[in-house]
């Protein structure tokens, strides 16, 4: 399956809206029409890991999006995004679906242990890359000064060795696949899933190793300084964050020029104005699952029984699915819907999306964390998922703009930094 519309999108700014539930696409293209801010919309973007929470599959994912804005009036190109993918097999029903910008996910194959002497001696040759980079000293355009010492080379080479050499050889697949059914590519790196920050070192070697490997790399998803929690704003150093962005930002120039890329994306208002300045417009957003919260607020408004319902459904599994998410919230920390009086009252509490943006940041909400990370258990749940898609097929505008609304504050924020 090819679709015209979908296209790669090079060095533009871009902006991954994830639909869940194949419903969004609406909303989403109507908040690019509010903001008008030039950033590229991927529509298509979920992960094989989502795709069987949702029981969708690659093809669905990609009609729904092309469907969705073609119906909206959109006629620009857009980017379809395979998200977090980890096997061969991963790429060949994603390619075979039409998507053209592939996410790849080393994330098993990294390895955290960097403190110890023991892993690495027990390295294989092949995974001790690094240290070909031993002793280098780059300069950075902000006068950072990044030194790649032995320490720096081991603890690479232990957290990452396996992991790059991994990502190469599902790159390699890509690109022989693509090959053969002769459409256009780019490939994005994420090396955000780990406890430690990655370092400058650290995406200096590894994008230079993977660039050097052939990798066709337009942008490269670094772990961060701070916390990243699902559905929520950041947590952290602002200042700190936006110094740190514009190394990163530096390095990214130097070696490629590729996209930074930041994942966890959605509600991350406070950083987006600092992350479109420090990478100079040259970046990719990555939002999931905030689509969902948002169709359950279509749910709250108009069948507050169900919305009342799903909460007490969610909170009887956050502790389970939460598993797979970085996460804060407790279940002590939120009443149970039964202890608050008012629908409204309820909404709030579960679906605020964010303190004002003018007020105190790192507000956190613990409601909505666990609707978040519960969303697979209650679409597979028998009742509870049809009678979500029951709401919102019987009220499209409201979602539409519901949507907008949320979308448009996440685009104005960023054209704030461009």
């Amino acid at each position: 399956m090819s679709h015209k519309a979908v296209a790669t999108l090079g060095l533009s700014p871009s902006f991954g809206f994830g639909d869940r539930l194949g419903l969004a696409t609406p909303g989403h293209v109507e908040s690019l029409r509010r903001t008008n801010t030039g950033i590229a919309p991927i529509f298509a973007q979920q992960s094989i890991r989502e795709m069987k929470r949702t029981n969708r599959t690659p093809e669905q994912v990609m009609g729904d999006a092309v469907r969705g804005a073609l119906e909206s009036g959109y006629n620009g190109i857009q980017g379809a995004d395979a998200d977090h993918l980890k096997t061969p097999q991963d790429v060949d029903r994603t390619a075979a679906a039409g998507f053209c910008f592939f996410t790849i996910d080393p994330s098993d194959h990294v390895d955290t242990r960097w403190e110890l002497a023991e892993p690495y001696a027990a390295l294989s040759d092949d995974a001790k890359w690094p240290r070909r980079y031993l002793d280098r000293r780059i300069d950075l355009p902000s006068g950072t000064h990044i030194v790649i010492d032995e320490v720096a080379v081991q603890r690479a080479s232990v957290k990452y060795g396996k992991a790059i050499n991994q990502a190469l050889e599902l790159s390699q697949h890509i690109d022989a696949t693509m090959s053969r059914l002769g459409r256009d590519y780019e490939i994005e790196l994420s090396v955000d899933e780990t406890p430690q920050p990655t370092t400058l070192a650290e995406h200096f070697m590894i994008a230079e190793h993977c660039l050097a490997g052939g990798m066709k790399l337009v942008s490269l998803a670094p772990r961060f300084i701070g916390d990243f929690e699902k559905g929520v704003d950041y947590k952290g150093d602002l200042a700190e964050l936006e110094r740190s962005l514009a190394d990163h930002a530096a390095i990214a120039r130097m070696l490629g020029p590729y996209k930074l890329s930041l994942h966890s994306g959605s509600d991350k208002l406070s950083i987006y104005p600092l992350f479109a300045r420090a990478t100079q417009g040259c970046f990719h957003v990555k939002t999931a699952g905030t689509s969902y919260l948002e169709a359950l607020r279509v749910v709250a408004r108009h069948d507050a029984s169900l919305f009342r319902q799903i909460i007490d459904f969610s909170r009887a599994h956050y502790e389970t699915d939460r598993a797979t998410y970085h996460v804060s919230a407790t279940l002590q920390t939120v009443p149970p819907p039964s202890d608050l009086k008012s629908n409204e009252a309820v909404e709030q509490c579960y679906l605020e999306r964010w303190s004002d943006v003018s007020g105190p940041r790192g507000f956190i909400n613990p409601g909505r964390q666990i609707l978040h990370t519960t969303y697979g258990s209650v679409l597979n749940h028998p009742d509870f998922g049809a009678r979500l898609f029951g709401v919102l097929n019987s009220h499209p505008q409201t979602y539409k703009s519901i949507l907008a609304e949320h979308f448009a504050r996440h685009l104005d924020a960023l054209k704030r930094g461009m």
